[in-house]
């Protein structure tokens, strides 16, 4: 948790929940179970139980004393709709966000079935963006299940994208694209993110393209920091209005 982030679509990052399992093969190197795992044993430290899914009650107010106003990204190390997080955690994660009218918050999961059967127990005000995880033509159905909730604004995040998509984007505002980083990093192709682009160019949809990860778009590992994130010779930043 932090009031600052090295990600490069966000702000800060707000973690009320930490911990997490596996669901899909985009979870497979996840960099925040390698993170919190590093630390497990270490008496003490706030991930001395690992990856092990935690709430942090302590955090649930965190924002609220954040005066200036952020894009803040919600349990970047978890996923707010883990099926072992209460739905009245849930609930007390939301109430925070209504109270922090001057934040805008970016809560991401895999589990978007779960956020559209709660729909009607949560309060959504205008500045909670719902985003969901899609690696691979596989897990396209998550899409539909985001359009279920009432977010005013929501999102995509392909990261890491794992195979080409076809995507229906009526109802999403944004998308997210990105390759895997890390020693046990997957080549993302090219002609991927080049045709997500032209998707949400011809849908009006905001295009963001975060990286191209361990490998370069010619698919040669050469680091995180040397493979950058030019997609055809220029950065892709675009944000929702």
């Amino acid at each position: 948790m932090s009031d600052g982030s090295a990600i490069e679509w966000t702000q800060a990052t707000w973690n009320p929940v930490t911990g997490c399992t596996k669901v899909s093969p985009g979870c497979a190197h996840c960099y925040a179970e390698t993170f919190a795992e590093r630390f497990r044993g270490v008496p003490g430290h706030p991930y001395e139980n690992g990856f092990d899914l935690q709430l942090r009650p302590e955090r649930l107010e965190l924002p609220l004393q954040w005066k200036r106003g952020r894009l803040i990204f919600v349990n970047s190390m978890s996923d707010l709709f883990h099926e072992e997080v209460p739905d009245e955690y849930i609930a007390s994660v939301f109430e925070t966000m209504n109270r922090a009218w001057w934040h805008s918050f970016q809560v991401l999961t895999k589990r978007p079935e779960r956020a559209a059967a709660l729909t009607r127990e949560l309060t959504w005000t205008e500045n909670i963006w719902m985003g969901t995880s899609v690696e691979n033509q596989r897990w396209v159905h998550r899409v539909d299940a985001l359009r279920e909730t009432p977010a005013t604004v929501r999102f995509l995040s392909c990261e890491p994208l794992l195979g080409p998509l076809r995507l229906d984007l009526s109802g999403i505002r944004w998308v997210i694209v990105g390759g895997e980083s890390g020693p046990k990093a997957r080549p993302m192709k090219e002609e991927w993110a080049e045709s997500i682009r032209r998707q949400c160019e011809d849908a009006g949809v905001a295009f963001f393209f975060k990286q191209w990860g361990a490998h370069d778009c010619n698919g040669r590992r050469v680091g995180k920091s040397r493979a950058g994130r030019l997609l055809h010779g220029r950065t892709w930043d675009a944000m929702p209005a």
